[in-house]
């Protein structure tokens, strides 16, 4: 039976003319996408863990190769990319994704969840479910070589889309762009307030009772503060911006310059001890989710799958 082999000489006359015309090597899309997000070549540079001349001489190297301009020579602080440019950005993003499900393929094939594991966390979980998290996955799963990173969603989904994260501890709902996302637990909010508060003197908190409180949040780029104002009668309460930190709003509670909402992982992780701040739960199903989230075509989802019993296990463990 004769074989056409016409798609794999049109696949090599294709691989050809692009070595020929210069294709990209893998490290230049890296800097082309750390450069779009960061979008300063100190940062980008640092990102990708080399100097800030390797990544400019790597970018110029790439226009070179292209025969075009990816950036605007105009002198502006900030890098400017040209209309190609940013089409190439995009490109270079799938092309990695496709490259890391490569490597990913490979590595779940040896022996699920062994080897190196990025996980992202955000800072609202992280403290407070970790130190009862890491024995259980170090149990479960001794070949696992665990590498955290510690940041806010946003971020953190960014990283995660370039390849530099495999999986996504977050609060759900969350704007994960494509990523796939399984939700583990409910983390129900409590309120706290001081002691002497009038809300203190209640068992529970109804819906609407917070309407004309002065309400402590975390700044924008929290998703806590999303889920916190979506929690219910939030919305006549003054939501003033209180800091990055759960602690620091407790503390600020405390001093009595207002209330908040606090997930109770964190409350029995510990960000209320020493705090005078008196703590009652809300009427209803006001919770966040806290879940998983990875990279939609990533073949290691059964990999992470696998992890929910053990962080189930850990949020269940209070």
């Amino acid at each position: 039976m004769g074989v056409n082999m016409g798609g794999c000489r049109r696949g090599a006359s294709a691989y050809s003319r692009a070595v020929m015309n210069g294709l990209p090597s893998p490290q230049q899309l890296r800097y082309l996408v750390a450069l779009s997000e960061y979008g300063h070549f100190g940062r980008a540079a640092a990102a990708c863990a080399v100097t800030q001349s390797t990544l400019s001489a790597g970018i110029l190297a790439l226009e070179r190769q292209l025969d075009a301009a990816v950036l605007e020579r105009t002198g502006a602080k900030r890098p400017v990319f040209t209309p190609l440019g940013r089409d190439l950005v995009g490109r270079a993003r799938t092309a990695l994704e496709a490259l890391n499900a490569f490597a990913e393929s490979v590595e779940a094939a040896r022996e699920p969840l062994t080897g190196p594991l990025w996980l992202g966390i955000v800072p609202t979980i992280g403290p407070y479910l970790l130190p009862r998290l890491m024995p259980r996955l170090r149990a479960s799963f001794p070949g696992l070589r665990l590498f955290l990173r510690e940041d806010p969603t946003e971020r953190l989904v960014e990283a995660l889309e370039a390849g530099r994260l495999d999986l996504l501890l977050v609060a759900l709902p969350c704007d994960c762009g494509g990523a796939a996302t399984l939700a583990i637990a409910e983390d129900p909010f409590l309120l706290a307030c001081p002691p002497g508060h009038p809300l203190a003197a209640r068992a529970e908190i109804p819906p609407g009772a917070l309407a004309g409180e002065r309400v402590m949040l975390l700044e924008d780029g929290h998703c806590l503060r999303e889920h916190a104002l979506s929690a219910g009668g939030l919305a006549g309460a003054a939501q003033d911006v209180a800091g990055t930190s759960l602690h620091t709003i407790v503390q600020m509670v405390a001093g009595g310059l207002g209330v908040t909402l606090l997930p109770r992982l964190a409350v029995e992780g510990g960000v209320t001890a020493g705090a005078e701040v008196a703590l009652r739960p809300l009427v209803g199903a006001f919770a966040r989710r806290i879940g998983l989230a990875w990279r939609a075509r990533s073949p290691r989802g059964d990999e992470f799958r696998a992890l929910v019993p053990s962080i189930a296990a850990a949020l269940g463990d209070r």
